[in-house]
């Protein structure tokens, strides 16, 4: 793999998005394909029927999302369609250490992130702060420093007040990028 700060990616192109927790530990994997970028960043459509994997859980996504990944912040937003079961709308993950790498094995990337636990959620028009006991609770157990703990959560109340406010990338550009799979 080679490592790239702003990749340069092709429509079409796979991606995939591997998360892991402070200690390196496998999180989330999930598959998708380049869409393109906006001011805000990088565009990656998740089909529905795509395998979603972590240890001791996988699942086929029931719905088609769009993952937004930022040229430089310390979150990934994730929109999801219609026809998501649970009528969740938006799942914006905390995050640091954003990197893209190339695979070589043809015109595929990886972008791999640091979960850091906590999380906007906009389920039936409700949004919300997810899983502040956890990160409450890996700061002991990981020993975040001190800065890393200011820097998420800020992160974590800027995503929170665009998301309510309807601000920045939570404007309804999304649907825009929903819609380019189909067209």
């Amino acid at each position: 793999m080679t490592g790239v700060d702003r990749p340069e990616i092709s429509a079409g192109e796979f991606v995939v998005a591997r998360n892991r927790k402070w200690d390196g530990a496998a999180h989330w994997t999930v598959p998708g394909f380049y869409l393109g970028a906006d001011e805000y960043g990088h565009w990656v459509y998740q089909t529905a029927g795509a395998f979603v994997a972590k240890p001791g859980a996988a699942f086929l996504a029931e719905s088609a999302a769009v993952l937004l990944i930022p040229f430089d912040a310390h979150w990934v937003a994730t929109f999801y369609d219609k026809d998501q079961p649970d009528g969740t709308s938006l799942y914006v993950d905390i995050v640091t250490d954003i990197k893209w790498a190339r695979l070589e094995c043809g015109n595929r990337w990886e972008m791999t992130l640091i979960d850091m636990d906590l999380d906007v959620i906009v389920n039936n028009g409700r949004t919300w702060v997810d899983d502040e006991d956890e990160f409450a609770e890996h700061q002991i157990r990981y020993g975040y420093p001190a800065e890393v703990i200011r820097s998420m959560q800020s992160a974590c109340d800027e995503v929170h007040r665009m998301v309510l406010a309807h601000g920045g990338p939570f404007d309804g550009r999304n649907l825009q990028w929903q819609a380019r799979p189909n067209s």
